[in-house]
């Protein structure tokens, strides 16, 4: 049994435990992020339905397209694998699978396509529903050693990328964004990454947008220069785990306003990560980071949470926002990434990858944290 087969095991198991403590009789995973967790198999996003139905005991299958069924990892025999043929109907074999916990308790998938949903309703009348993430999301929030790896590789090889940005080999000034966006995507494929989730290039007044689309403006000189970017990184052909990493530069000297303003975004970046550690809570992250902005005078141009999860999915618990009294535990992974927009002027954003170790943060991503000018 290798490393992959002994977790996907362990987060059966606990998975099991957590649907006893919640009363859930069975876990019906479509498309999402458990799915893969916990058998290692990314389904396509196909209007054929692919379904783990999970039992709280006894025999847990994966009903999946036959045509699908060559993609399917070797499951260890922890998981049967039942293809289905095209005269099938995928919807009443988990509905037999099912039938003598009729009236029970069942967690989908946050993101079944209503349609699954539907008809998994309409097949077992009486039952209760419920998200699954009920179930997983507190699971999978906490990382086991090898998906820490797979975090690591991925923001090493985004490190890469952000350093080539940094030392001047994509160029800026007088580009448009979408070319810049185009490079650092291109950057992240030599990088080793599976995909490009995203690359995010905001210039000027485009970088008071957090999640603006990289369009044809061509970046001026002095212009400040948003670049947020992240994909999918395999170790091992495994599950691919995320990377996502902002630096802000800048295409020419930048102004006494951007300097200070900047000088205030990377105090607040750094005394977040300061405050991680094993017991605190996430919002107290969030509290720490705002009250830099804020002592400022710049509370107003804070417009997002801190930071978000990131695992098998670029955002997922737990969440660095107010009101999250979730206490931080040694294994949670989640991005620290404040940022002030001033619209239809310029923005900022300084972002890492990190996880709670017994003392502390521990940064994956270290590339130069200070706002570098790039011709």
């Amino acid at each position: 049994m290798t490393d992959h087969d002994t977790a996907r095991r362990d987060r059966l198991a606990r998975v099991r435990a957590r649907m006893g403590e919640l009363g859930v009789d069975a876990l019906l995973l479509s498309h999402g992020a458990d799915l893969p967790w916990l058998t290692g198999y990314r389904a396509m996003p196909l209007e054929r339905l692919t379904l783990l139905v999970l039992p709280r005991e006894g025999e847990a299958v994966l009903i999946v397209p036959a045509l699908e069924a060559p993609r399917v990892p070797d499951t260890a025999g922890m998981i049967t694998v039942r293809p289905w043929a095209e005269t099938e109907d995928p919807v009443a074999l988990a509905a037999a699978l099912l039938a003598p916990a009729r009236h029970a308790t069942y967690g989908v998938s946050d993101r079944a396509w209503a349609q699954s949903l539907l008809a998994l309703q309409s097949s077992l009348p009486g039952a209760h529903w419920q998200p699954a993430s009920k179930v997983t999301s507190p699971l999978r929030a906490v990382k086991d050693a090898g998906e820490i790896a797979a975090l690591r590789a991925a923001a090493h090889a985004a490190d890469r990328v952000a350093a080539v940005l940094q030392e001047g080999e994509i160029p800026l000034a007088g580009r448009s964004e979408i070319q810049v966006s185009e490079a650092l995507g291109a950057g992240l494929l030599a990088a080793g990454h599976r995909r490009v989730n995203f690359a995010i290039v905001g210039s000027g007044p485009n970088g008071a947008s957090p999640h603006h689309d990289a369009g044809a403006r061509v970046i001026g000189e002095g212009d400040t220069v948003v670049c947020d970017f992240g994909g999918e990184y395999a170790l091992h052909d495994d599950v691919g785990y995320c990377s996502d990493i902002t630096r802000t530069v800048a295409a020419g000297e930048p102004g006494a306003e951007v300097r200070d303003t900047y000088a205030v975004l990377l105090a607040a970046q750094q005394a977040a990560v300061d405050a991680v550690r094993p017991g605190v809570t996430a919002a107290h992250v969030d509290a720490v980071a705002r009250a830099v902005i804020t002592e400022a005078g710049l509370g107003q141009y804070f417009i997002h949470r801190t930071g978000h999860g990131i695992g098998i999915e670029e955002h997922e618990d737990p969440y660095l926002v107010a009101g999250n009294e979730t206490p931080l535990v040694v294994g949670h992974a989640f991005s620290i990434e404040p940022g002030i927009y001033f619209p239809g002027r310029f923005g900022m954003r300084l972002e890492d990858i990190v996880v709670v170790g017994e003392q502390g943060a521990v940064p994956l991503n270290t590339v130069d944290h200070s706002l570098v000018v790039v011709a």
